[in-house]
């Protein structure tokens, strides 16, 4: 594996050349994580300047409804912020990609659709988005902003009381760190009562496996995989690596920091992900 750090923001000069090389003239498969999504405002799980989380886990939502009022209240918080967020020069540096052929495909870890604003049109969300609801009883799904609104009946004012005491951090996946969620009042299917969750997949929760082939569709298709803002820390997004690098496919990863694929990674890059795939971009097409 070749390592080369970045002089500036992006990856420049001897870096992107590397890059050119390695991808030029190939067809590729992408692995995006929460790193594309930063410059959208949307912070990651685990880049060097990220706080300490801890997600909650599927078993803890499920078991405990102290858990589930805490986590509604955060991500009702959270929700308004990720709606506002726009997709960045990273995202449309893919789609351009993909409109120019070079790029098969986009399997995100992300749950913002960001990949999809900004018009690639075969991205595999791996993990689902956070737009959706869907009852663990009966299966019915329902629109986040049908949602939303129906908290925002159940609990009138606890928006604008968390927004006078203090700053609002926002995860990922719509969660928000408050304090106080005590007194928060979680909606219950409107079709069987049942227990409503957000139509993504917890740490503890497995992957759907049709949209798991539908991935590695992606990665048999490309002749390069090229890993972007993801440090490949669970196994969902790493055994596409190992997918790859055990087909001779050459992996590319653009991220800040150790990943858990860089000895399987041809090159890898430590730089950002949206100047650096938009100056990719610029190169191969």
């Amino acid at each position: 594996m070749t390592t080369e750090p970045a002089t500036s923001a992006a990856a420049t000069g001897e870096p992107l050349a590397r890059l050119v090389a390695t991808l030029g003239g190939r067809r590729v498969a992408v692995l995006t994580g929460a790193g594309v999504s930063t410059d959208s405002g949307i912070p990651d799980y685990r880049g060097p300047d990220s706080p300490p989380r801890n997600p909650m886990t599927y078993q803890q939502f499920v078991g405990d409804e102290r858990f589930r009022r805490h986590y509604w209240a955060r991500n009702h918080v959270g929700w308004r912020h990720m709606r506002r967020t726009r997709p960045n020069a990273g995202h449309h540096a893919l789609a351009s990609l993909e409109a120019a052929g070079i790029v098969v495909g986009v399997i995100t870890q992300n749950v913002d659709l960001l990949h999809e604003a900004a018009g690639s049109r075969r991205v595999i969300d791996l993990h689902g988005h956070y737009n959706e609801v869907v009852c663990l009883r009966c299966g019915h799904v329902i629109p986040r902003a049908e949602l939303h609104e129906r908290l925002e009946a159940l609990n009138p004012g606890f928006l604008e009381r968390v927004a006078a005491v203090a700053d609002v951090e926002i995860a990922p996946d719509a969660d928000a760190v408050v304090e106080s969620t005590a007194g928060f009042r979680v909606a219950a299917c409107g079709i069987c009562g049942g227990v409503l969750k957000p139509h993504i997949v917890y740490f503890g929760e497995n992957v759907p496996k049709p949209r798991v082939a539908a991935a590695y569709d992606i990665v048999d298709e490309g002749e390069a995989l090229l890993v972007a803002g993801s440090s490949l820390a669970v196994m969902s997004g790493l055994r596409f690596v190992r997918h790859a690098a055990k087909a001779g496919k050459p992996v590319v990863i653009v991220n800040r920091g150790v990943t858990r694929g860089d000895d399987l990674a041809a090159v890898k890059v430590e730089a950002g992900t949206s100047e650096t795939l938009t100056a990719l971009a610029d190169a191969l097409t």
